[in-house]
C-alpha cells in the first residue's frame, strides 16, 4: 500500500503514529500524572499511586508489588 492510498483512505490527511488524525505537535507529549498518597498494605510504608485508591483493593508500594507479582517467564 503506497503512502497516497494511506492518505486517501484517512480523508486526506496523513495519521500520525498513534493512528489518531489531526495535528501532530502534541505527538510525543505526556499530561504530568497526578500522584495520590496511599499507605502500603503490606509493609505500612507512606508511598504515592498514579491513581485515587478507593479502599475496595490493596495498594502496595513498589518494592512490595514488586513482590507481590507474579514471575514473568
Amino acid at each position: 500500500m503506497s503512502y497516497r492510498n494511506n492518505q486517501n483512505r484517512s480523508g486526506g490527511r496523513p495519521q500520525n503514529r498513534s493512528g489518531n488524525r489531526g495535528n501532530s505537535s502534541g505527538f510525543g507529549q505526556r499530561r504530568p500524572v497526578e500522584l495520590h498518597k496511599a499507605t502500603c498494605a503490606k509493609c505500612n510504608q507512606e508511598t504515592e499511586v498514579p491513581f485515587k485508591p478507593d479502599g475496595s483493593r490493596p495498594v502496595y508500594c513498589r518494592e512490595c508489588y514488586q513482590q507481590q507479582r507474579p514471575a514473568r517467564y
